[in-house]
């Protein structure tokens, strides 16, 4: 298989590829225009390329999706008008989670702003790297809640990104803001491969216990202590977010080409498709498509 492109065969259920699938979390870059400080060229190696719309269709279109939605990378302001462009010349790409500074006075103008430009459309989210805030109050900031109260205004969701000692602070949030569309970027990043994921599943349980928060099964892969990876270590995570959830409120998530640090996009999509396989084919259609498109009220493909 190769690991760059995900080219190999896939098997997901009859159900998502008929009516085909939503990723509802990718990445694109260029260096040269917005670096990615954060790629360690030895550690990193598998990405530290750059990756277009060129590289994504094709591992796209092995897995059977039919739509995704691009995640900002970096927090500047170029990115984001360059991801709706971009989703605008490519009718694969339905959605872009951009990026705002949240602590500005004008965000409900910087969010206008984005919608006049050129594929301002396809704007479904705003997201801000929070795991990387060294402030452990920082979501409970009252510029950052006006910031992100803004975002909730302005009819988009808000990508939650962070790490699982930041969940209390998330539930808070979510609970603070109930007219916002939250949602759960990797599932809060599950310490995985490790012995006890109480406190994970106990945080967790209490953000999904806020109807207006939803979660990616995405980023999974990576979170895994030591690899390589089993589809036994991704188990329990799962299993969890399907009991907190439930379908209705979970997302299919590719992470591409983060992902490709442990995995490729197709096997990715495979062991996915084998964990859901319990599930009802209304239930998987959910985690596949249609969490994602009411979530982010995509355009119809």
């Amino acid at each position: 298989m190769d690991e760059h492109t995900g080219t190999g065969p896939v098997t997901t259920g009859e159900v998502a590829r008929r009516q085909g699938i939503v990723d509802a979390h990718h990445h694109l870059w260029v260096r040269a225009r917005h670096p990615q400080p954060w790629i360690d060229p030895h550690t990193m190696a598998a990405i530290d390329d750059d990756f277009t719309p060129v590289e994504l269709a094709p591992a796209t279109r092995a897995a059977g999706v039919t739509q995704t939605v691009v995640v900002q990378s970096v927090a500047v302001r170029s990115e984001t008008p360059e991801l709706l462009g971009i989703a605008a010349d490519d009718p694969l790409i339905a959605g872009v989670v951009g990026w705002v500074d949240l602590t500005a006075a004008d965000v409900d103008r910087r969010l206008a702003r984005l919608r006049r430009a050129r594929g301002g459309e396809r704007l479904v989210g705003i997201r801000h790297l929070v795991q990387s805030e060294p402030d452990p109050t920082y979501l409970d900031r009252p510029d950052v809640r006006h910031g992100i109260a803004a975002v909730g205004a302005a009819g988009l969701a808000f990508d939650l990104l962070v790490r699982h000692h930041q969940l209390p602070a998330a539930a808070r949030l979510v609970r603070d803001l109930p007219q916002v569309r939250f949602v759960l970027d990797h599932l809060g990043k599950p310490p995985l491969g490790r012995a006890d994921l109480g406190d994970w599943q106990r945080d967790v349980l209490a953000l999904a216990a806020e109807p207006n928060t939803t979660a990616k099964l995405s980023g999974l892969v990576t979170e895994v202590d030591g690899q390589p990876w089993t589809t036994a270590d991704l188990r329990p995570a799962v299993e969890h977010a399907l009991d907190v959830f439930g379908p209705d409120r979970l997302m299919f998530g590719s992470d591409w080409p983060v992902c490709l640090l442990a995995t490729s996009y197709t096997r990715w999509v495979t062991v996915l498709g084998d964990l859901l396989d319990p599930l009802s084919d209304d239930e998987r259609t959910a985690i596949w498509r249609q969490t994602a498109s009411r979530v982010y009220r995509l355009a119809p493909s």
